[in-house]
């Protein structure tokens, strides 16, 4: 594991180089979150190995009770487009630690990065058929897998509407356990009382228009306190319209490319819907450069979104910002659980007390306080509602990818 984490340092920006030709990442971004992260989740994990252990149950003197933990068998990961190399990671490393062998589906748009990092684990040692990388499309490779009777545990990173065919796949064939993580539409909350708006402004503008809004932990809903919405959107849009849109591979580029234009026309459609329901565009809004001849998208703001409103509701996956006025903790706490999903939230606040309730009642696997995303291998990442089930990072991942076995004996 340390010897694999090790190579991918090595080679982090052929690597990276690798993830943005597929991607569109901005590639200071893509260094740091493709390889930075998945050397760092290997060595984590080659750290915990000796931390893992048995049970001795406390049970009657005369029976001495043992609770082993057993590799699942063969884990089927399917990983999506916009981090491959680190969500990859995030599934890989885990599963290997515990003794499992892998089969590995990159998105049909992203695999150049788990290629390599297949061919790196070879020949760092992996013994032959233990890590497996299959390239191919959801409807063949990823059914397959879906389907195998020989896969004992599917994790998944991707849309909902895969996750449920995923879980179909489960029932017909072994019911092998399926993890998903399926995105969500997750609430930055900025309350009047922030203790440096124009931080908040910048972080909260990174935490949505990095790596074009493609993050499935995004900042994708701002709810700002009336008493300084108009001050606070005033200094968002700001930010975004400061941010350097660009090639991804050149350096000054802050955020990067959209991955295709499939992705391009689903974005610009939101802003048909969100026109049609009365939200107003602050900034943004429209594909750029399109003399370039790739696909990008200006960081966009609409402001007066309600909450039946689709930019409400709806993952866009792109660099759309979706902004609502609220009045009070109370109505806050109720918009930022107005939808189904899960996955993470943001809450702005210097009232120590405040922070706690909303940490509590906010219905998501992630809640930043007083800042958005970086949280490290030390913590789950995982969603309720329909974000899914079960956690990627820390030594709680481990869970997935083990069956416990009880050992009863009669002394």
């Amino acid at each position: 594991m340390h010897r694999i984490a090790d190579r991918i340092e090595a080679e982090a920006v052929e690597l990276a180089v690798l993830g943005v030709r597929d991607n569109g990442t901005e590639f200071n971004m893509a260094l740091k979150a493709e390889p930075g992260s998945a050397a760092g989740t290997f060595r984590y994990y080659g750290e915990a190995l000796d931390k893992v252990a048995g049970e001795v149950a406390p049970t009657a003197p005369d029976v001495l009770g043992l609770v082993h933990r057993m590799p699942v068998g063969v884990v089927g990961a399917i990983v999506p487009w916009n981090f491959p190399l680190m969500i990859g990671a995030w599934k890989l490393a885990p599963a290997l630690a515990m003794g499992n062998s892998v089969v590995l589906k990159p998105a049909e748009t992203a695999s150049l990065s788990l290629l390599r990092l297949a061919e790196i684990c070879a020949e760092c040692g992996l013994p032959d058929g233990v890590l497996n990388v299959v390239t191919g499309s959801g409807m063949e490779t990823g059914a397959a897998l879906a389907n195998s009777m020989g896969v004992d545990v599917l994790t998944f990173t991707g849309s909902g509407m895969t996750g449920r065919k995923l879980l179909e796949a489960s029932a017909r064939s072994n019911l092998k356990r399926c993890y998903l993580e399926l995105g969500g539409k997750s609430p930055n909350i900025v309350f009047g009382d922030a203790p440096d708006l124009q931080k908040a402004a910048k972080i909260s503008a990174m935490g949505i228009f990095r790596n074009s809004g493609q993050v499935c932990v995004a900042g994708s809903r701002l709810l700002v306190e009336a008493s300084v919405h108009d001050e606070f959107v005033e200094m968002l849009k700001a930010e975004a319209e400061a941010l350097r849109v660009g090639d991804p591979l050149d350096l000054g580029s802050q955020v990067g490319a959209v991955n295709s234009e499939d992705q391009l026309r689903r974005n610009l459609s939101f802003m048909d819907m969100a026109r049609a329901e009365g939200g107003q565009v602050v900034t943004g809004g429209a594909r750029i450069l399109e003399d370039t001849g790739g696909s990008y998208m200006a960081p966009t703001i609409v402001t007066n979104v309600a909450q039946d409103h689709a930019l409400f509701q709806r993952e866009v996956f792109g660099p759309v910002l979706a902004v609502s006025k609220f009045e009070g903790e109370a109505e806050a706490l109720g918009l930022a659980n107005a939808t189904d999903f899960g996955l993470a939230a943001g809450v702005w606040t210097a009232d120590l007390s405040r922070a706690h309730r909303m940490v509590a009642g906010i219905h998501a696997g992630v809640v930043h306080v007083n800042t958005y995303g970086g949280a490290d291998n030390t913590v789950p990442l995982g969603g309720v509602g329909q974000s899914g089930n079960g956690h990627d990072k820390s030594m709680h991942a481990l869970d997935k990818y083990v069956d416990l076995k009880t050992a009863w004996i009669q002394l």
